[in-house]
């Protein structure tokens, strides 16, 4: 069906929601013919049955309950609207339909939006994951009212959408206790030849850290690539190697996988965009995650260019360090 007649739903909706024909006609002051013509022209052109009879009683079908919950949130819609704009107040959630790059941190996506839940006014979040590139096909389609992603939209696409930063951060290195603890003294000189869990190359981050690891002249053994942010922490949580992720959650991650800090560089700066179809936020979900994460997540931080822990001292890099193995970053 090309285009949906609200007439014809609205008394589709109405019959559902009355038990019946007659009931419906006398609820919208029609004639039972009226509202029997109208549900048949709504059923021809949806091309399936949306009521079966059971009895003397009329009963919703499989496709007729998908159209039914999909009317009550439409009608719901509209009388919100209605008293909006009699100058009353929203009496329902604001819905806000985010869509997450799958190489997105997932506990940064939460930090942004965090404070989405926390505004005065309540909100509904619906959050899906995916490739940039179907998720920017689902903003274009207005399915989305924003994306989360670790860069910019690609100049290439043939949608209009504007990408919007709402900050940068530095990377910290963690790794399961014990490697930790043997890595940390020499940082980063230590992490050539060590086993590296890394983002796939469709990661900015992999992009950033490979140009850090080209510029320190380190070389650390690819034992892992992910495209799942969550699963390379649980590999690293099991010591299966060092892996990186952005500074802003470091107590997040030392305290949900039990990692220790290796060392942080300044120099590998990974950024996050908000990216919607529009040139100026309006939604107002989204405004508040803008602000939100430009005032209080993304603050400057007084760290070393490459530093280990504080408390750990440096020392020279082992002997050897340098020498090239196959695998390797």
């Amino acid at each position: 069906m090309r285009h949906l007649n609200y007439h014809h739903l609205l008394y589709f909706w109405t019959v559902a929601r009355e038990g019946g024909v007659a009931r419906a006609a006398q609820a919208l002051h029609v004639t039972p013919q009226t509202i029997s013509g109208q549900i048949k022209m709504l059923e021809d052109a949806v091309g399936a049955r949306l009521f079966a009879r059971k009895g003397r009683r009329l009963v919703l079908t499989d496709t007729g309950q998908v159209v039914y919950e999909y009317a009550e949130e439409i009608f719901a819609l509209g009388a919100e609207l209605s008293e909006v704009l009699r100058g009353g107040a929203r009496t329902g959630p604001l819905t806000l339909t985010v869509g997450i790059t799958d190489v997105m941190p997932k506990l940064v996506a939460y930090r942004l939006l965090e404070p989405a839940l926390a505004m005065r006014t309540p909100v509904r979040m619906v959050c899906r994951e995916g490739k940039l590139d179907a998720l920017m096909a689902d903003l274009a389609m207005h399915q989305l009212d924003i994306v989360l992603a670790d860069g910019p939209a690609a100049p290439g696409l043939n949608v209009r959408v504007y990408s919007h930063l709402l900050g940068d951060s530095g990377v910290t290195f963690f790794a399961a206790s014990s490697l930790a603890q043997r890595l940390a003294p020499g940082f980063p000189r230590s992490l050539d030849g060590e086993p590296m869990l890394l983002p796939t190359r469709e990661s900015a981050l992999r992009r950033a850290l490979e140009l850090w690891f080209d510029a320190k002249d380190i070389r650390p053994v690819a034992v892992g690539e992910f495209d799942d942010s969550a699963l390379i922490k649980a590999f690293g949580q099991a010591g299966t190697g060092v892996f990186a992720s952005p500074s802003v959650i470091d107590p997040e991650i030392t305290s949900q996988y039990g990692v220790e800090v290796v060392g942080r560089s300044e120099d590998v700066r990974e950024r996050f965009y908000a990216i919607s179809g529009e040139r100026r936020i309006k939604h107002p979900a989204v405004v508040e995650i803008s602000e939100a994460a430009r005032r209080d997540l993304f603050g400057a931080t007084d760290v070393d260019t490459d530093s280990a822990p504080p408390s750990r001292p440096a020392r020279p890099a082992r002997p050897g360090a340098e020498s090239a193995r196959r695998s390797r970053v």
